[in-house]
């Protein structure tokens, strides 16, 4: 079962002179078993990447290099933002949460995990029906 919150989650550093060394997996640091992984890097400046949410699917998002920020949306409008630029540092997002990416630093380099394989299904893309999920 999903975690309900957004969360950070520090990942292991194993600290060494010839250069750190960070991991994650599966249950062991974040909470599902991953199906999926995939990456954005060259995102031109000012662009915005994400802006939806999932269904279903669990998503691990980490700054491999740069920095950028996960800009979460409640349903009423506010936004909190996650700022990642440390490798050791991951951030979770369990389904049904708001949000896309932005402030991306040259060079930044994201890594995405999820629970699930791609299907379009699962996307919600519209924020009024994102909204209506929520609605009393």
């Amino acid at each position: 079962m999903p975690m309900s919150e957004v969360e950070i989650i520090e990942l292991p550093k194993e600290k060494d002179p010839r250069g750190n060394l960070t991991f994650f997996e599966d249950v062991n640091q974040i909470p599902f078993e991953i199906e999926r992984v995939f990456w954005t890097y060259d995102v031109p400046g000012g662009q915005t990447r994400g802006g939806h949410a999932y269904y279903e699917q669990q998503e691990f998002i980490v700054a491999l290099s740069g920095s950028f920020d996960v800009v979460v949306t409640q349903p009423d409008g506010k936004e909190v933002r996650h700022r990642l630029n440390r490798s050791y540092y991951g951030l979770y997002l369990p389904p049904k949460k708001w949000r896309h990416l932005d402030n991306f630093s040259t060079n930044a380099l994201s890594l995405h995990a999820s629970d699930r394989k791609f299907t379009e299904d699962d996307y919600i893309r519209d924020f009024d029906e994102y909204r209506g999920l929520y609605a009393n």
